[in-house]
């Protein structure tokens, strides 16, 4: 007899809202068509958001939130997976409409998902999570955009934020010349040590300025949007490229059109959640290659799903540097 599933529940009636550890029946699961033994998830912000009910992120009730998974299929009628192998979920909206990965088992379509690369462990893939995949989607962007480490200075705004954090250390393994902007000045050698050579304020670029400003970096990835996306338009070089992959400060862009058509920058849109499956792999495969263990245990925590619900509320608060793990079978 199948044992009951442990999972973090999402429920809304009479407007009440609550998160509760519960107990699941394997009947209980979507009919998809691959099932999963969840080795780990995460708990992002947006986990956080579901979680605590502090933003519309629940789509339906009830719901299993986790927006990303690691682990082993045990039953499949797709083509694409058999029983045995080790597939990675990121997005497509799992944890907001589709039952997702803070669970001990988890049903998928199989096109949510891609096989786990050679060379990364499953624990390994959810320390890197959405936050790792997403930066990796926006040096690539870059790097298709022919930016260099020969280019000049690469701003990363948002840096101490699990997207920031990654885009450095990633830029900085492949040699690039980083700046780090951040609102976390004490974290400055945090940011060091991750591999970004200057550290300014956030309080640069979060403030109107001028449509065309100083000709200083060559690109720049920028997850907070608003007057910081404007300003960094207005100071990347000749030919300069963003990676726009995160609205921290505001969904609007109170820009002007100078820098596109006098300077020849381009806007690249990053979108983590509906990415093609090629993408995805190509994505997973550069990180394999680019991701040190050390570094992944130094960045983050594991918890187990007894401790989610504790754990998002101090997201929310800002109590939490990091990835935070959830081993879902401990």
């Amino acid at each position: 007899m199948n044992k009951p599933i442990k999972a973090i529940v999402i429920n809304k009636e009479d407007n009440n809202y609550s998160a509760l550890l519960s107990t699941i029946e394997h009947s209980d699961l979507p009919n998809e068509n691959v099932s999963i033994n969840v080795l780990y998830s995460t708990l992002n912000y947006k986990d956080g958001l579901a979680i605590t009910g502090k933003g519309p992120v629940v789509r339906s009730f009830p719901m299993v939130p986790g927006i990303d998974l690691v682990g082993i299929v045990t039953n499949s009628t797709s083509d694409e997976f058999k029983n045995g192998d080790n597939v990675i979920l990121n997005g497509f909206g799992v944890g907001e409409k589709h039952w997702g990965g803070l669970a001990q088992k988890a049903a998928l379509n199989s096109d949510w998902l891609i096989p786990l690369p050679a060379g990364i462990s499953p624990k390994q893939a959810m320390q890197i999570g959405t936050a790792g995949y997403t930066a990796m989607l926006s040096v690539i962007a870059l790097e298709k955009q022919g930016i260099t480490p020969e280019s000049g200075e690469i701003l990363v705004t948002g840096a101490n934020g699990g997207v920031g954090s990654f885009a450095i250390y990633l830029l900085n393994q492949l040699g690039y010349n980083v700046t780090a902007a951040t609102g976390r000045l004490d974290q400055s050698e945090y940011l060091k040590e991750l591999g970004a050579t200057q550290i300014i304020s956030r309080d640069e670029f979060s403030t109107p300025s001028k449509p065309l400003q100083k000709e200083r970096f060559a690109a720049a990835i920028d997850s907070v949007g608003s007057h910081t996306l404007a300003n960094i338009c207005a100071s990347l070089k000749y030919g300069g490229v963003v990676t726009a992959c995160g609205l921290a400060q505001g969904m609007d862009l109170p820009a002007s059109v100078a820098p596109f058509i006098l300077r020849g920058v381009s806007l690249i849109g990053i979108d983590s959640v509906m990415r093609p499956k090629a993408d995805r792999i190509e994505a997973w495969d550069h990180l394999a290659k680019l991701v040190n263990a050390d570094y992944l245990d130094k960045i983050s925590t594991e918890i187990t799903l007894e401790q989610v619900i504790d754990n998002a509320e101090r997201l929310m608060e800002g109590k939490i540097r990091g990835r935070v793990v959830v081993n879902c079978q401990s």
